[in-house]
């Protein structure tokens, strides 16, 4: 019998355990709450990554935007993914080369009330790294979703969440779990602080 599946849900569970064992989720709580700070300052999180962190980052960015639960329809909350469209992707591409692609959006879209959030496995991507030092620039708080040990990203981020495992597949499972997670805790703590208020007359489904 191929293991296959068996071995991707072990592995993928190993792995979380391990995360509930040696994490500080009061960290995680933290990271929460000066996302939440900057946008009640009027900022708002920019996020981004490549191939599957791209999807991963749209993902997110959607929670926020539009909706998470659906008990909870609220106003929306303003995020941006910064792997924005196939125009914006291949005219940088073409002009000034991938790797200027994500730090040619902070320099463009960022304030400095504004949070970025990166996501990369390795986090040794130049376009990733190049948004990291842009942001310090422009004096914008930066976290990292990392893995592999953090790569050159975790010298480059004001602070970042580590999956310690260099299997790309399942840091991807945990980035998007903490990122559910981080989704989660900042709408429930802007409902809970009245910054965002439910609206009965949305449609539910």
């Amino acid at each position: 019998m191929n293991n296959t599946f068996k071995k991707a849900f072990i592995n993928s569970v190993t792995l979380k355990s391990k995360i509930i064992e040696e994490t500080d989720f009061n960290h995680l709580t933290d990271l929460g709450n000066k996302i939440v700070n900057a946008i009640t300052k009027g900022g708002k999180l920019l996020i981004c990554g490549n191939g599957g962190s791209a999807a991963d980052a749209q993902h997110l960015a959607a929670e926020l935007l539009i909706r998470l639960k659906p008990m909870n329809n609220r106003q929306g909350i303003p995020a941006i993914s910064l792997a924005m469209d196939s125009s914006t992707l291949t005219a940088c591409g073409n002009d000034f080369g991938y790797d200027a692609l994500f730090s040619r959006m902070v320099e463009t879209l960022g304030q400095k009330e504004d949070i970025l959030l990166v996501i990369t496995t390795s986090g040794n991507s130049e376009n990733i790294n190049s948004a990291l030092r842009t942001a310090k620039k422009l004096n914008i708080f930066s976290i990292g979703f990392l893995g592999s040990g953090g790569g050159a990203a975790k010298e480059l981020c004001d602070d970042c969440f580590v999956v310690p495992s260099s299997d790309t597949a399942r840091i991807q499972e945990v980035h998007i779990t903490v990122g559910h997670a981080l989704m989660e805790y900042i709408e429930d703590q802007l409902l809970q602080d009245g910054f965002l208020e439910l609206d009965k007359t949305l449609n539910k489904k």
